[in-house]
């Protein structure tokens, strides 16, 4: 099997993207003025609360629901612009995998594989060998003659992933893909979709309300609240310096806050991609022979990198500090002063 190779452009580009839903009552808002854009060959990542608008838009990039605005193009050509039959043929190159599997009970993994295979009119020995292929891809080879209801959810999903390979799409579409799986399993499926996504160059699109998720797999992602995108870029970027009060929400859990203290001068470290392992803090103390109290820190490790942020408290010796500015500048450790009066 041969990979597609490192990201080439845009494989994905929508413009004031609009999706209104109409009710006997009165009109539902699910997206407004949507533009956003996704390489190729990356794994990119929509997270929101419940409503946000995520699997509508998911499900408007493959046009199983149709835009009331705006425009997408798939891989350099507009999609509201193809008919039935080109839109058919555009959806082979873009597949999808749901929260809740959507295997045919009535059939096998390898006839659930076979499926998509079937209606795209590939000859059944072709069908059949292609359909071994993606069970051996997602690990599930042995199980080629279960049932779903002989599965497990891991198992399920893994089935769900190898029937949406079999075409070989240029995109995976994974609508909280994980959202029904325990966190082990949930873990499995992202690794399975990491090694997919480097083995066969399948540019990823992941929906999801969980910031793990996001940060254990996606290199951009762009984040919606009340049906707009509040804010997208880089993963790293985003954890290290949240502009969006959403995005805010997300990041930092409910209910943690930065701890009240009534005066104090403060530092507030950026991590910015050091070593996860790098005890900075404590080689700090060590060289500037003066301690430090940590009010708040909230670190990440995103693919073996250090990301986040740390508030410290600094000691009342002026000598002190310029110590431990020192120490930061010579380490290219950002940071900067805070005063924290609550």
């Amino acid at each position: 099997m041969l990979e597609r190779g490192s990201r080439m452009g845009e494989i994905i580009r929508i413009n004031g993207l609009g999706k209104t839903f109409a009710t006997k009552e009165n009109e539902v808002v699910a997206l407004q003025g949507v533009d956003l854009s996704v390489e190729e060959g990356e794994v990119f990542g929509i997270i929101g609360l419940s409503g946000a608008g995520k699997s509508t838009l998911v499900r408007c990039m493959n046009y199983l629901e149709k835009p009331t605005d705006g425009t997408v193009v798939f891989d350099g050509k507009e999609l509201g612009a193809m008919n039935e039959k080109e839109l058919r043929k555009a959806r082979q190159s873009i597949s999808m995998i749901f929260q809740g599997f959507n295997l045919l009970l009535q059939r096998n993994a390898l006839q659930n594989v076979c499926f998509p295979l079937e209606i795209a009119g590939i000859p059944k020995k072709e069908s059949l060998a292609r359909a071994e292929e993606m069970l051996e891809l997602v690990g599930i080879a042995d199980k080629k003659h279960a049932y779903p209801s002989q599965l497990s959810g891991g198992q399920k999903q893994r089935i769900a992933i190898a029937r949406a390979l079999a075409t070989n799409p240029k995109v995976l579409l994974c609508d909280e893909a994980t959202s029904a799986l325990d966190p082990t399993t949930t873990r499995s499926i992202l690794a399975l979709l990491q090694e997919i996504n480097r083995k066969l160059g399948v540019t990823i699109v992941i929906i999801t309300h969980e910031m793990g998720v996001i940060e254990a797999v996606c290199q951009r992602v762009a984040i919606l609240d009340h049906s707009r995108v509040a804010e997208c870029g880089k993963v790293e970027d985003i954890f290290v310096n949240p502009q969006s009060e959403i995005a805010k929400q997300l990041i930092y859990p409910q209910g943690r806050r930065e701890a009240s203290f009534h005066k104090g001068e403060c530092l507030r470290i950026v991590f910015d991609g050091n070593s996860s392992f790098e005890p900075v803090v404590s080689n700090m103390v060590l060289a500037c022979g003066t301690a430090v109290n940590i009010l708040f820190a909230d670190t990440k490790n995103i693919d073996g990198q250090a990301y986040g942020q740390m508030l410290l408290q600094l000691p009342d010796d002026e000598s002190a500090k310029r110590k431990i500015y020192a120490y930061l500048t010579s380490q290219n450790i950002p940071f900067k002063e805070e005063s924290v009066n609550v």
